[in-house]
């Protein structure tokens, strides 16, 4: 029997909040961390980790990077992957080619951060300055910067570390080509299984939206898509159910009593794998959730960056939470209206503020 959509959510819940581990094992079983720069308290990566992770504070994760074997590179969107997968993308080649004046400054570029071993961007800009670009937020970014991401997506550089969330830069070792009998097909799919592996269960269109996505790590190969959107769907596991195409991983099973969900209060980022796919938020939760930090704050209904307020398997509403000086200030919507009246919420709800209040105390204390 096809598990029930109940079971489904259960166990996408159940799969992606594992019980808390080291940092490094957390990484390896979640396969891809999404960063963004926005702290609403913290960074999107550290409001992943700290639910799968023992004792994790805000930027234990830009603090150990170095140390965890890991790249920051565009994958289907921009965060942290193992290095084993990072090396499948590469040689990467943009769509967009340099002209040869572009080509030649970052020749210079390359010379001056091997020399210097690593540099950050503003030692860069010293040295070379390019000048000032517009940006898609509509305001001035250095050239020099543009042209450092550029470099850093075409695998010319890599980073280093962080640099109180800036990223350092150092010359990147040459990406090996395919070894004897890794063809490209094989490439792509270890990729998509880190895919389905982070955001299973699937419904069909969100694998078909997250291959489309993976376009933008592996450009050069964006015409093996369709065959492999094909294969995904040839191994994988799958049932529909109301009418839905479902997919995850073959070796488990949605309807086992295994994955069981703590009765707990999670405020989840809205870029937490369980909350990211919106299409399968809407099927599991009955309502429509948005990211509204770029929304006019005329227009916002949730939040600047409402966080998404998950009790046990229900998805009640949202947080909206800032820390001043060291005091954590919260406030809460809720789908029904007002908070639910039972005592355990109250003590669950006190005891994951509780939770984010230790998150986001310096490390040591």
């Amino acid at each position: 029997m096809p598990p029930t959509l109940e079971q489904l959510r259960r166990y996408a819940i159940a799969r992606s909040l594992f019980k808390p581990t080291t940092l490094g094992r957390a990484i390896r079983k979640l396969g891809f961390v999404q960063a963004d720069p926005i702290r609403a308290p913290a960074r999107a990566q550290d409001l992943t980790l700290r639910h799968r992770v023992i004792g994790y504070r805000a930027g234990d994760l830009e603090r150990r990077y170095a140390r965890l074997g890991l790249e920051e590179d565009y994958f289907v969107n921009y965060g942290y992957l193992l290095r084993e997968h990072h090396r499948l993308m590469h040689p990467r080649t943009p769509p967009k080619r340099w002209g040869r004046a572009r080509a030649a400054r970052a020749q210079e570029l390359l010379a001056f951060i091997r020399e210097q071993g690593t540099a950050h961007p503003r030692v860069v800009d010293s040295r070379f300055a390019h000048g000032k670009i517009l940006n898609w937020f509509g305001g001035a970014t250095n050239a020099t910067t543009r042209l450092l991401d550029e470099m850093h997506y075409r695998g010319l550089l890599r980073v280093a570390r962080r640099d109180s969330g800036t990223r350092v830069y150092a010359a990147s070792e040459a990406d090996p080509e395919p070894a004897a009998g890794e063809e490209i097909p094989a490439r792509i799919d270890t990729l998509v299984d880190v895919i389905v592996g982070k955001y299973a269960p699937l419904p069909a269109r969100s694998l078909t939206q997250l291959l489309r996505f993976l376009r933008g790590g592996i450009p050069q190969w964006s015409i093996h898509r369709a065959a492999s959107l094909e294969r995904a769907k040839q191994r994988l596991a799958g049932a529909r159910i109301d009418g839905i195409d479902w997919y995850w991983p073959a070796a488990e099973a949605p309807a086992s009593r295994r994955w069981r969900v703590e009765p707990v209060v999670r405020l989840l980022t809205p870029f937490d794998p369980v909350v990211w796919d919106r299409h399968r938020f809407e099927l599991f939760w009955g309502w429509q959730y948005r990211f509204e930090a770029y929304t006019p704050a005329a227009k916002r209904k949730l939040g600047y960056y409402a966080l998404p307020l998950l009790w046990g398997e229900r998805m009640i509403g949202w947080g909206n939470l800032t820390c001043t000086a060291g005091s954590l200030q919260s406030s809460f919507g809720y789908l029904a209206g007002r908070p639910p009246r039972e005592a355990a919420y109250r003590r669950a709800l006190e005891a994951e503020l509780e939770r984010m209040r230790i998150f986001l105390s310096p490390a040591g204390d």
